[in-house]
């Protein structure tokens, strides 16, 4: 072998250990990884979010009440969260009416003994001492199975007053905001008087916003049916609420501007 290929020989070896060593070294750098304690740190809290958030999307996405309503459904329950967001506002008006007049009128006095004669109307309709008549409903629930129960007349109490009710009466009891319902043998009591189905309920109050109320969907009416019970809703111009409560004079309270 000639001088000459030596050398090409020992300039082919140097050549192939500098590359053995770069990818050497090429590997090194990247195995093992070397994780600082701030990356370590920002990884843990993407890792946290990321869980918080599939944890979120998986919650949002299990099924509501309303999931499985049909279009029309979804329109007549938002109705009528509208309508009590319009009662709600016209009975502010209504007051800042009687603060207005209160504050504008020449005779304060005679305006103010006018008021609280409304006010003791009012309150004596809502405490079923005075009978009471305007437009309303009558719903009746007849149950020959006998399966409905004291707390199905008590959601539809609730139904009816969250509908804008203003005076109720079933069968021949007037009820107010103290009444209670409890089952014995054969019956339902209410305040400890005893009725028998059919329950007639009379209503006093917007109709367009009472029926609707008992029929949405999952409501008293699908409710009572899934029972074996029937409701029948009626409405109509005139409503008389004649079941009176004895009005009770307080043992010890007094007003305080006495």
């Amino acid at each position: 072998m000639s001088a000459e290929e030596k050398d090409e020989q020992r300039e082919a070896a140097h050549h192939t250990h500098k590359e053995t060593t770069g990818r050497q070294r090429l590997l090194a750098g990247l195995w093992p990884p070397r994780i600082s304690r701030a990356q370590l740190i920002v990884a843990l809290l993407l890792f946290g979010l990321g869980l918080g958030l599939a944890i979120q999307v998986n919650s949002t996405s299990d099924k509501g009440a309303l999931r499985g309503a049909r279009q029309e459904d979804l329109v007549r329950i938002l109705d009528e969260l509208d309508d009590r967001t319009q009662r709600l506002e016209e009975e502010k008006q209504r007051l800042v009416a009687q603060r207005s007049e209160l504050e504008s009128s020449s005779d304060q006095a005679e305006e103010a003994r006018k008021q609280t004669l409304e006010k003791e109307r009012q309150l004596g309709v809502l405490a079923g001492t005075v009978g009471a008549q305007g437009p309303g409903i009558t719903l009746t629930i007849n149950d020959p199975q006998g399966a409905v129960e004291a707390d199905r007349l008590l959601d539809t109490i609730q139904e009816l007053r969250a509908a804008g009710a203003e005076a109720i009466q079933i069968n021949d009891v007037r009820v107010v905001a103290n009444t209670y319902f409890s089952e014995v043998d054969g019956g339902i009591q209410i305040d400890g008087k005893k009725i028998a189905a059919p329950y007639s309920f009379k209503v006093i109050g917007k109709p367009q916003d009472l029926e609707p109320a008992l029929n949405i969907p999952g409501g008293v009416v699908q409710t009572l049916e899934k029972e074996q019970a029937t409701a029948v809703v009626q409405r109509l111009e005139k409503i008389v609420v004649n079941a009176l409560r004895p009005a009770k004079r307080p043992d010890y309270a007094r007003s305080s501007s006495q």
